[in-house]
């Protein structure tokens, strides 16, 4: 999280009826569509984490026993599923492997299936955290058509948003999910649903109950730069701030390019390692984090201590099927050349000291490679 958004942040609350929050809350809600890439359909700001921004894709356009098409791309993937269940929509679940993105040609012959169009929603996981695996979302769009199904296309950006190319009027998109915690650059604490006018419609005939976390209820205040309800005002202050930061100054092509550069000089450290990474196809490798299997016989909870305990850094955690077995490295979000070295540093110190064996040399490779590649 950059300085200056902390210091955004850190400003006396104002108060949220006022015509200085009017402007504030107007510059968030217009920015955020531009960060989405969309100008046809809404944005609604919640104060949540992503699963708040989860449960309201759901609520606003799903109705009990509805039919939806999911994937189990990771830990992400299978938590969003099992949200969907507790609200009594039935989930086909395909199963996954933890190393593949949604496979278009399995969206296509899932929706192909069902002749009589009962699914009404196809749910991906864009960037899943837990494995460094990026799904093809355009191509899962250009399946869904070649299929001729009618189906929304709800796609969680969370650890995507502001780090990886994500467009939404492009790529059609009827909900997107977002968090604040980050290619955003800020706290916990911000969800979003940037929704389509396919979306909106089929909100007004959900039969899920929904009141915080209603669409409807947001969208008239949201015209004149208020909420409904209390808002989280001093994170609004540093969306505000983020938002300049993506769009005004770095710009979102740049902000893409420069995650992209550091995560391949991540990979070409793993790969100079001797590691494997948990990513298996190099179209879904991910710019917002690596994922990297320890060998067996080392446990990455107990590598990750060793790390944090002596180098004062700390390792993504392996979730789910992946816990004890792969530890993960974030590049996203206000992050430099110089911060990624110094990670790579800590790390292969790190796997000196845990004993792991493995080829010295990573950092050298990414230190080369960032050289001959410059920002």
């Amino acid at each position: 999280m950059p300085d200056r958004v902390l210091r955004a942040i850190d400003r006396p609350t104002i108060d949220h009826r006022s015509q200085e929050f009017a402007q504030l809350g107007d510059d968030c809600l217009e920015g955020m569509k531009r960060v989405f890439q969309t100008s046809q359909g809404e944005v609604f700001i919640f104060p949540s984490s992503g699963t708040g921004a989860w449960e309201a894709a759901i609520v606003n356009t799903l109705s009990p026993g509805d039919r939806v098409l999911m994937f189990e791309t990771g830990h992400f993937g299978t938590l969003w599923q099992k949200l969907a269940l507790n609200f009594g929509i039935t989930v086909d679940f395909v199963p996954g492997d933890w190393r593949h993105g949604v496979q278009p040609e399995a969206v296509e012959s899932k929706l192909r299936d069902d002749g009589r169009q009962e699914i009404k929603a196809v749910m991906c996981v864009h960037n899943e955290t837990s494995t460094g695996v990026t799904s093809r979302i355009a191509e899962v769009r250009q399946a869904i058509d070649r299929a001729g199904h009618p189906a929304l296309l709800m796609v969680d950006t969370i650890s995507s948003l502001g780090s990886i190319d994500y467009r939404h009027d492009e790529w059609r998109v009827d909900v997107g999910i977002g968090g604040s915690q980050k290619g955003l650059m800020l706290p916990p604490g911000l969800g979003f649903n940037a929704v389509s006018q396919k979306a909106l419609e089929a909100s007004r005939g959900a039969r899920l109950p929904r009141s915080f976390w209603s669409w409807t209820e947001m969208v008239e205040p949201n015209k004149h730069g208020f909420f409904p309800y209390t808002p989280a005002t001093n994170l609004l202050f540093g969306l505000r701030e983020a938002i300049s930061m993506l769009l005004d100054e770095e710009g979102l092509d740049s902000v893409f390019k420069r995650h992209q550069r550091q995560a391949e000089a991540t990979r070409a450290a793993v790969n100079a390692w001797g590691l494997e990474l948990v990513c298996v196809d190099p179209r879904e490798y991910s710019s917002s984090l690596t994922a990297i299997f320890l060998p067996d016989g080392f446990d990455e909870a107990a590598f990750r201590n060793v790390v944090l305990e002596n180098f004062n850094l700390s390792l993504g955690s392996g979730l789910g099927k992946l816990k004890g077995r792969a530890f993960r490295i974030g590049h996203l979000g206000d992050f430099n050349d110089l911060m990624l070295c110094g990670t790579l540093c800590g790390v292969e110190m790190g796997l000196s000291r845990f004993g792991v064996p493995f080829k010295k040399g990573g950092v050298d490779t990414a230190m080369e490679y960032l050289g001959r590649r410059p920002s």
